[in-house]
């Protein structure tokens, strides 16, 4: 259930990159910035109720014909993948990534992980 949700935003955030809507970096930042932030507090639905599902709808209504429906892996990946370029595995990915950015990235998850579960009360 979570993989599936995850892999249709990772395909939106593939999509608005090979699209030129915004740059890997910048998706990267709305997520993590933005409405990432409060998932672990206020899940979709929850989200969804709350703001009202009249207001859901009119969104969805106007947005989702500009959402990536493609039934297929995005050709971002598939070149790259073509070219060697495996993210961390290989130093480039969709962005580059020396060797301190792969250590600095994982220590930040692990140290996140662990802020937001104990603010959470969740450890």
């Amino acid at each position: 259930l979570a993989n599936r949700m995850q892999h249709a935003l990772f395909r939106e955030a593939l999509s608005i990159v090979e699209h030129d809507i915004a740059d890997p970096e910048d998706v990267d930042k709305a997520i993590k910035y933005g409405f990432g932030m409060r998932l672990g507090i206020c899940p979709p639905i929850e989200v969804m109720d709350m703001g009202g599902l009249d207001l859901t709808y009119a969104i969805h209504e106007y947005l989702f014909p500009h959402i990536e429906n493609s039934t297929t892996p995005s050709r971002l990946l598939t070149e790259n993948i073509e070219k060697g370029n495996l993210g961390f595995k290989s130093g480039k990915g969709i962005m580059d990534w020396p060797k301190e950015s792969i250590e600095k990235a994982n220590k930040e998850l692990i140290d996140g992980l662990i802020k937001v579960a104990k603010a959470l009360d969740r450890l």
